[in-house]
């Protein structure tokens, strides 16, 4: 496979992988939180495990990138996935096990992400590499929102172990896309696995990496607790919010593909700096906006909702294309690694904070509770905009001196 097939391939594949991503937050609430007696904090943290053990694995298997070919990592990484998934199905029974079968899933997810994009770029001709990163981070969203939709509708219908079982079939369709992909040779990094000073020496790539962590603290937050903040604006409204939360999960996640893919296209044609600021400080708008009015009507929320699903993931395409373009010949997989290690090391404590400030404020049944839950995502996308500026800092400072 080369090509727009393997694109095609790719983003099929990356669905299947996601599958099972977001399958504890669709089913916590109505399921996990009043079987197990978890508080919401408790709750956040077990969704976090997915996050925790992602962030553990992913700077070994994305920096072995640069030294194999990085379809056999996503291959086993897959089918770790898979199985990881079916575990949690037969296995877990209260917050302790769940949450281990749930850090072994993201082990395996840490083997298929940053590793799959490295091997569709590896097989990219020169100067199309920013619109296939785009389509395959954008597929990202397509298969959360399938993940949510499935999850919850299984759960419902036959019981919450079942959208384990089934939701775990999906990264296998990325196994077949990697055993059927080309061999690629490649051309190992000398310096050392876990060697990642030259990376945080490289001031640009540090400043798309640090953006891309406030991006997945915010994005995160907000799909481990979407569903439950539909939920209690649906009880407050007795019947008038026109949508379910099955129904606004799937469709908060499926817009995240356009809105990806239209930031990356503002992106180049106004300048990623500009773009990804700008999306950010309008998404900690937002996040505060919708806070503020949790108690108003639904139909005031249900838009402010979906202008959140278009902000939240805006920047993710440019973020990702910035840092690929800005990683040093050589350094790519680590420099991967290490946006993937920021991003999902920080997300991981995003579901658990928003859980604690739930829990703080008084529970989820209150108003106050959701404005101290938004506060907490506006606060981390903030640290965005900071990173891009320190980020700009040094080339700005480059420039003056040689004029």
């Amino acid at each position: 496979m080369q090509g727009r097939t393997l694109i095609i391939a790719m983003c099929i594949g990356q669905v299947g992988n996601l599958l099972p991503h977001v399958v504890v937050p669709a089913v916590m609430v109505a399921h996990l939180i009043p079987l197990w007696g978890l508080s919401n904090a408790e709750a956040g943290l077990m969704a976090s495990a997915y996050a925790a053990g992602y962030m553990l694995a992913v700077p070994v298997l994305s920096s072995l990138a640069d030294r194999l070919d990085a379809r056999r990592i996503l291959m086993w990484g897959s089918l770790a996935s898979a199985l990881a998934t079916q575990a949690f199905a037969l296995f877990a029974d209260g917050l302790a096990s769940a949450s281990l079968c749930w850090f072994l899933a993201g082990l395996g997810f840490a083997g298929a992400y940053m590793p799959g994009l490295k091997a569709l770029t590896d097989r990219q001709p020169p100067g199309e590499n920013s619109r296939a990163i785009t389509y395959y981070t954008s597929s990202f969203s397509a298969g959360v929102g399938l993940s949510f939709l499935v999850s919850q509708l299984v759960a419902d219908a036959l019981g919450w172990r079942w959208a384990f079982v089934i939701t775990g079939l999906g990264p296998l369709a990325m196994v077949w896309t990697a055993w059927r992909m080309q061999p690629h040779e490649t051309r190992p990094s000398a310096g050392r696995l876990l060697d990642f000073r030259p990376v945080l020496r490289n001031r640009t790539a540090m400043g798309y990496i640090l953006g891309y962590g406030a991006h997945c603290f915010e994005l995160y937050g907000m799909r481990t607790w979407i569903v439950a903040f539909w939920s209690f604006v649906v009880a407050r409204a007795g019947g008038s919010a026109w949508l379910e939360p099955v129904t606004v999960s799937v469709l908060v996640s499926l817009l995240a593909m356009p809105a990806s893919i239209g930031g990356n296209e503002l992106s180049i044609r106004f300048g990623r700096h500009r773009a990804i600021v700008t999306i950010q400080l309008l998404s900690a708008a937002t996040a505060v906006a919708i806070g503020l009015l949790a108690g108003g009507p639904a139909s005031m929320l249900l838009a402010l909702v979906l202008l959140y699903a278009l902000t939240v993931p805006a920047d993710s395409g440019s973020l990702t294309a910035g840092m690929s373009a800005a990683a040093a010949p050589g350094m790519r997989g680590a420099t991967m690694a290490m946006h993937s290690m920021i991003g999902f090391g920080v997300s991981a404590f995003a579901g658990w904070l928003v859980g604690a400030a739930l829990d703080a404020a008084g529970g989820a049944d209150r108003p106050a509770a959701w404005l101290a839950g938004f506060s907490v995502l506006a606060a981390g996308i903030l640290c965005g905009p900071l990173a891009i500026a320190w980020s700009r800092r040094e080339r700005a400072a480059a420039d003056r001196a040689i004029r």
